[in-house]
């Protein structure tokens, strides 16, 4: 009762960051599967809190994140590498700790820290493997005053020599929240080989082929590239090569032989490059992920044959159909599935007609 009373003689501005710090660790328990923008948030509002937050709440915040699998990776590290008395319980549950970063944790931080990461349920062979040879690093244990003022300078001076280090990686792992366009790291990316097919198949007209190779690019079935290529507004192809990071200049050109239309001039652009304007690639790459899911749940590999859900509206396709391999195609080789490259080809001829007479 006299602590509880000894509370409210604190700061009140203290006692705020306090309640703020819980409430942002409570609600961020409360979504099971959280967003990358409610992930991104956390890990703005988790560490400015943290810092500014009392040592109790501070230990109550990582006693509960440590039973969450969904910590960001930069707050991972940042709670990690936290004195042992508030990262202990988060270095021994967490779910979220890759082996690297355990591996690092107990290299940097000292024998504390790689004391309590021992006491996790399950390590890995390459984790216990590397505190095995941790251990032996540090030479023979030695008891007293001595072992204590050692193991106190050693953990200092390691704080000091890497306090740069632990920097630059957070930063590289908080990195993603603003990740350059050259970033394409775990997103779907198109070759040059299948970049230079669609350009060669989009001028000289062959959609067969055309659709051959964008069902490849997208590791997905024949029929998500025909529907794609189907919409004559050019739209959703456009969706599709920005998604997988084809050049600007190399879709616009595709875009202007599919879809002739699109070359018209309007306010000073042409109607394609007009459409990729408004084009996000990080959203193009989600749409794609959306339409790829959606494929597998209609169309499932069965063997060697593609067999079709009763959810689907469409026909069945032809059993023991398969797509052309990228370098058949470079190679000039004739499509397996000609009658349906060729109604393709009537279908996006009869569309561009009909949206011309418009």
């Amino acid at each position: 009762m006299v602590d509880r009373f000894r509370e409210l003689e604190k700061p009140q501005g203290l006692r705020k960051k306090d309640v703020v710090l819980m409430a942002t660790v409570t609600s961020f328990e409360n979504v099971r599967h959280p967003r990358k923008s409610e992930l991104r948030q956390f890990a703005e509002l988790f560490a400015p809190l943290f810092q500014a937050s009392s040592e109790d709440a501070r230990r109550q915040a990582v006693a509960a994140l440590s039973q969450n699998p969904n910590v960001p990776p930069a707050v991972a590290l940042f709670i990690a590498s936290q004195p042992i008395a508030v990262a202990a319980p988060f270095l021994a549950s967490s779910p979220c700790l890759s082996d690297d970063l355990l591996i690092m944790i107990a290299r940097t931080q000292g024998a504390a820290h790689a004391r309590a990461i021992v006491r996790r349920p399950s390590l890995s062979p390459t984790v216990i493997d590397a505190l095995v040879g941790l251990r032996h690093s540090m030479g023979p244990v030695r008891s007293g005053a001595d072992e204590r003022s050692d193991n106190v300078t050693s953990t200092e001076k390691a704080r000091q020599d890497h306090s740069e280090e632990l920097r630059q990686r957070i930063k590289r792992l908080a990195s993603h929240l603003s990740a350059p366009a050259s970033d394409r790291l775990g997103m779907r990316t198109i070759t040059p080989m299948q970049e230079a097919l669609l350009v060669r198949f989009a001028r000289t007209g062959e959609a067969d082929h055309f659709c051959s190779t964008l069902s490849e690019v997208l590791s997905a079935s024949r029929w998500l590239a025909e529907r794609i290529m189907l919409d004559i507004s050019g739209r959703q192809l456009a969706v599709t090569l920005t998604g997988v990071a084809m050049p600007a200049d190399e879709t616009v050109f595709v875009l202007k032989c599919l879809y002739p239309h699109l070359s018209e001039t309007v306010t000073e652009l042409t109607r394609a490059d007009a459409l990729l304007k408004d084009l996000d690639p990080i959203d193009c790459a989600d749409r794609i992920e959306t339409w790829r899911r959606a494929d597998s749940y209609t169309y499932r590999q069965d063997g060697g044959a593609m067999t079709v859900s009763s959810a689907s509206n469409i026909g069945d396709p032809p059993a023991g159909r398969t797509t052309m391999r990228t370098d058949e195609l470079a190679a000039g080789g004739a499509s397996p599935d000609r009658r349906r490259g060729a109604i393709v080809r009537d279908d996006h001829a009869r569309q561009l007609r009909k949206a011309r007479q418009r």
